[in-house]
C-alpha cells in the first residue's frame, strides 16, 4: 500500500500511521513503552478473564450441591449458544458447516464434551484448590500428546518437567496416605480429554473453519445433555436458572478476555497468567465453601504450576520447539465448553 492510501484510510485506524502524521514519535523508547503498554493490556485482560473462569467454576460448585452436572451443563450451554452464534454468524470465512476432518471433529467435540462433564463434577465434589491442582496438569500431557499427534520433539529439559509435574500430582493425590475418590478420577481425567481436545485442534484447526469449531461441540453437548434429562432433571429456582445462565455467559465472556490477551501480548507472557486461578480458588474456597488450604495440596500446586511455567518457558525459546503445542493453546480451559474463537 502506497503512503496516500494509508494516510486515506487514517481515519479507520485508531493509532497514527508515522508517514501521515510528521509529530508521530517514531523513536526506539516510544515504541518500547508502546509494547510494553500493550503487553501490560494483555496481561490485565488475561487475569480478569481467569478470575470470570474461577467465579464460572465457584458457581457450579453452589449449584453442584442440588442439581446434577448434566442438568448443569445443559442450561449453562443453551445460555451461552446465543452468543456463540453471533460469533458464528460474524465468521467471514467462505464455506460450510461440514468438516473437511469429520471424524476427527467429532472426536474433539466427544472430548470438550467428556472434559466439561468430568470437571464440573470434580468441582461439585471436591476443594477448589484441589481440583485446580489437578486440572494444572493440562500443559504437561499437551507435552506429552504433541509427540504421537503433532510429531513434537521432546527433549530431556521438558521429560524432566513433565516428571517432576507428576511427582506434583501425586504429591497432591497422596495415594495410600488419603483415598482417591471419583472426583479427583475426574478432574485428572477433565484434564486429559482437555489437553487431547487442544492438540487435536493443533492439527485440523488450520482445515477447519471457527464456526465448525464452535458449533459441533455446543451441538453435542446440548444433544447429549437432553437425552439424560429425563433422568436427572429437577425444576430449578429462579435464582439457581439465573445462576445457571451466569455459567454459561461468564464461559463466554472469560473466553473472549483470554483470545484479546493474547491478540496484545505475547503468548509466553500470556500462558502463565492461567495459574492465577488458585489464588481465586482458595479466596472462594475459604469465604464461600469454608475449605481450608492442605499443605500437601499447595506443596504438590507448586510444583505443578512451577513445572507448566518451565514447559512454556521452553516453548518460548527458539529452536527448542517445532510445534509449541503449549503456547499456541489459546483456550486452555476446554472443560468450560465450545471456545469463542479458537485460535491455533
Amino acid at each position: 500500500m502506497r503512503p496516500t492510501e494509508m494516510c486515506l484510510l487514517k481515519t479507520r485506524q485508531p493509532e497514527h500511521h508515522p508517514r501521515c502524521d510528521g509529530n508521530a514519535d517514531t523513536s526506539p523508547g516510544a515504541a518500547a513503552m508502546s509494547t510494553q503498554n500493550t503487553t501490560l493490556r494483555g496481561l490485565g485482560y488475561a487475569f480478569l478473564g481467569f478470575a470470570v473462569f474461577a467465579s464460572h467454576d465457584a458457581l457450579i460448585k453452589v449449584l453442584g450441591g442440588t442439581y446434577s452436572v448434566m442438568q448443569i451443563i445443559f442450561f449453562a450451554t443453551l445460555f451461552s449458544f446465543v452468543p456463540m452464534a453471533v460469533t458464528i454468524l460474524t465468521d467471514r470465512t467462505t464455506g460450510n458447516f461440514l468438516p473437511h476432518h469429520p471424524w476427527l471433529v467429532m472426536l474433539r467435540s466427544g472430548l470438550m464434551v467428556t472434559s466439561m462433564v468430568c470437571a464440573f463434577y470434580a468441582f461439585s465434589v471436591l476443594p477448589l484448590a484441589e481440583v485446580y491442582s489437578l486440572l494444572f496438569s493440562f500443559p504437561l500431557i499437551v507435552t506429552v500428546l504433541s509427540i504421537p499427534v503433532l510429531g513434537e520433539v521432546v527433549r530431556g529439559q521438558r521429560w524432566a518437567a513433565v516428571g517432576v509435574g507428576m511427582i506434583g500430582v501425586l504429591i497432591v493425590l497422596r495415594p495410600g496416605a488419603t483415598e482417591i475418590t471419583l472426583g479427583h478420577l475426574a478432574a485428572l481425567t477433565a484434564a486429559f480429554c482437555s489437553a487431547s481436545a487442544s492438540v487435536l485442534v493443533r492439527k485440523i484447526g488450520n482445515e477447519e473453519r471457527s464456526a465448525v469449531l464452535i458449533l459441533y461441540p455446543m451441538l453435542l453437548a446440548i444433544a447429549v445433555m437432553s437425552l439424560v434429562q429425563p433422568a436427572v432433571y429437577q425444576p430449578p429456582s429462579l435464582l439457581h436458572l439465573a445462576m445457571m445462565a451466569l455459567v454459561g455467559i461468564f464461559s463466554v465472556i472469560a473466553q473472549h478476555l483470554i483470545i484479546l490477551a493474547y491478540r496484545a501480548a505475547p503468548a509466553g507472557v500470556v500462558a502463565p497468567s492461567q495459574y492465577s486461578q488458585i489464588i481465586w480458588a482458595t479466596l472462594f474456597g475459604m469465604i464461600f465453601f469454608s475449605e481450608r488450604p492442605d499443605s500437601w495440596v499447595a506443596v504438590g500446586a507448586s510444583i505443578i504450576i512451577a513445572s507448566g511455567v518451565f514447559v512454556v518457558w521452553r516453548e518460548s525459546r527458539a529452536n527448542t520447539s517445532a510445534n509449541t503445542p503449549v503456547l499456541r493453546v489459546r483456550s486452555p480451559r476446554s472443560d468450560t465448553g465450545a471456545s469463542a474463537r479458537p485460535m491455533f
